[in-house]
Parts: structure tokens; sequence; C-alpha cells
């Protein structure tokens, strides 16, 4: 019985890997389609969510099966858990990316980002792009290097974050303020896209360890200098 169960969960664990994978692919397309005005490309993206929606969807039930037929308890337990978040953050990021590419169906044929900031939105697509296909890594392998490159790359899309509000800011900044508006809901749209991978990537495996001991500052599973070698905690 545990090893059917252990065989059906890590069946679990690759769909959930090829789904971080899939995200990453298609807010890549996602990203080409907004700079380039790209409505083809844009078109490709929403037609292909629907399979998208469907492999979370048979994910979804994939955990529920084990639930109800496997009766897994304690660790286990918390492993199925994990999935079903992990499934509905995946799911969120692809459908940010369903997201970026309305709009650019909505602007076409004009370009929803000015050029002098759609070089900060391809940086923050190919990280995006980055982080979904390291993901996928990190769920299938549990690869600490790829790990810590996930960290790396959320705090480059915080660096590009903060200049690009420098920019938005200017008095100089010869756009309009709904234009500021709107590249700020654009930006918003991509930052949160890399948010649902790395919440998937720091939960607890089967071994209540998380995958890749991924080694951030904000890890909240991360002991620190505040926690003694006997257990407590400095206060």
């Amino acid at each position: 019985m545990r090893i059917a169960f252990h065989e059906h969960l890590d069946a679990l664990t690759r769909s959930i890997g090829d789904m971080c994978g899939l995200a990453g692919t298609a807010m890549h397309q996602a990203t080409q389609a907004l700079l380039d005005a790209d409505i083809v490309l844009a078109e490709t993206v929403i037609s292909d969510h629907q399979n998208f929606v469907n492999q979370a969807a048979q994910a979804e039930s994939d955990a529920f099966t084990l639930l109800a037929l496997q009766a897994p308890v304690a660790a286990d337990l918390r492993a199925v858990f994990s999935s079903l978040q992990n499934v509905a953050d995946v799911d969120r990021m692809g459908a940010l990316a369903r997201h970026v590419a309305q709009t650019t169906r909505r602007r076409h044929p004009s370009h929803a980002i000015p050029d002098d900031v759609d070089t900060y939105f391809a940086q923050m697509g190919r990280i995006a792009v980055n982080i979904g296909h390291d993901a996928k890594d990190v769920v299938l392998s549990g690869d600490p290097d790829k790990a810590a490159q996930l960290d790396h790359d959320d705090d480059a899309m915080d660096e590009i974050h903060r200049h690009l509000f420098t920019i938005l800011l200017d008095p100089q900044w010869p756009h309009p303020a709904a234009t500021a508006v709107d590249v700020t809901r654009r930006y918003r749209s991509r930052r949160h896209s890399a948010k649902p991978l790395l919440r998937t990537v720091r939960r607890p495996r089967r071994d209540n360890r998380p995958p890749g001991h991924l080694p951030s500052h904000r890890h909240p599973n991360r002991l620190t200098d505040a926690h003694r070698a006997d257990g407590s905690v400095a206060r």
C-alpha cells in the first residue's frame, strides 16, 4: 500500500514539475507577444491555456484520489496537501501569462508598453521564464544549485522593480499618468508571475525538507543564528 502511494505521489510531483515548465514557456511567449505586439502569438498563449487548465485539474483530481483511496497520515498527508497548493500556485502563473497575452490582444495593433521601458519588461520576462524552468528542475530533482538560483532571480526581479519605479516617478518622463498606471499594472502581473513558483519550491517535500534546501534569508523553514544548537530560540 505504501509503495503504491509513493509511486502515485511521485507521478503527481512529476506532473507539477511539467506544469512549472509549461508555465515558464507560456510566460516567455506572452512576453514576446507583449513586446512585439504580436497578436498571433498572443492568441496562441490564450488558446493553449485551456490545455494548462486541464492538466491542473487532472493533477488536483489525482491528489484528491490519493487522499480518498490511500488514507495518508503524518508526513505523507502534508506532502499531498503541499502538492494541492503547488498545483494552485503553478496554475496561477499560467493564468498570469494568459492575462499578459490578453493585454496584447486588447491593445493590438498598438504596443501596450512604451519603448523606453520595454527593455525592463524583457528582462523580467527572461527572469520569469528562468524561474519556471528552474522550478521544474527543483521540483523534480531537488537540485540545490537551481534552488539557490531561484532566490537570486527573485532578488533580480525586485531590483528591476525598484529601478522601473524610479523611471515612472521621474518628472521628466514623457508619458501621461495613464500610461504610468498601465505600465505599473503590467509590471505587477509580471512580478507576481514569479511568486507562485517560488512558493512551490519552498514548500516541504515528503521528507519535510524544502526542495533543494533553498538558502533564502526569507525562507520560512531556514534555521537562523537565533536558533541555538540545543533547539531553543534566542530571545
